[in-house]
């Protein structure tokens, strides 16, 4: 398999598929040991505990997998419908790209004790999701936006429109046999729903 930085890679790959599969909590550094097909001796020489192990993966894949969302999302410039969009198209991107992402997010962050709910908190909320309300809010006080809104709401929205059918998609697959919806589907038809809602006046 080599060595240097293309193992390490390897391993964090590793360690990232078994905390998405079987939870942070639930996955001992044996098996991911097994999952990169090395010993446990490299890993701990790469790694050395499993703190120090997870600290690497946010580090490493957590958050630039969020950071490929904010810069689609900041690239979008100060149209409202265009910043919407532009998060909208990161996420789909970013989930596609780190298919991964949606199971963690619910295994660590949604359920009550997850080893990642923390770093929401003191990592990921103080860049993206406060940005995006402002945002929200100065484009609501100028009239872009529908009074109605709540501009916090609107940022749980996005990511119940984007991450969670993502994180879902084993279930409503298999409900709707619907095999043939694909992450660009689920983007546009995110994007036609916050552009037009369902139709009904």
């Amino acid at each position: 398999m080599g060595d240097g930085p293309d193992l390490r890679a390897r391993l964090l790959d590793a360690a990232v598929a078994c905390f998405a599969r079987d939870g942070i909590a639930g996955t001992s550094l044996r098996a991911i040991a097994s999952e990169g097909a090395v010993t446990p001796a490299l890993l701990h020489y790469y790694f050395g505990d499993k703190t120090q192990l997870q600290q690497a993966v946010i580090a490493e894949r957590v958050m630039p997998a969020f950071d490929e969302v904010r810069e689609s999302t900041m690239q979008a410039g100060d149209d409202i419908s265009g910043l919407i969009a532009g998060f909208v198209r990161g996420m789909c991107a970013t989930v596609e790209r780190h298919p991964w992402l949606p199971p963690l997010w619910v295994r660590e962050v949604l359920c009550e004790g997850g080893a990642l709910r923390e770093v929401l908190f003191t990592t990921v909320a103080p860049q993206m999701p406060q940005l995006l309300a402002a945002r929200f809010a100065a484009a609501q006080e100028a009239g872009e936006l529908s009074p109605d809104l709540d501009p916090r709401l609107l940022v749980t929205s996005l990511i119940g429109l984007t991450l969670f059918p993502a994180a879902g998609a084993p279930i409503w697959r298999r409900l709707f046999a619907a095999d043939d919806i694909d992450a660009s589907t689920m983007r546009n038809h995110a994007i036609a729903l916050l552009d037009h809602g369902i139709g009904a006046s």
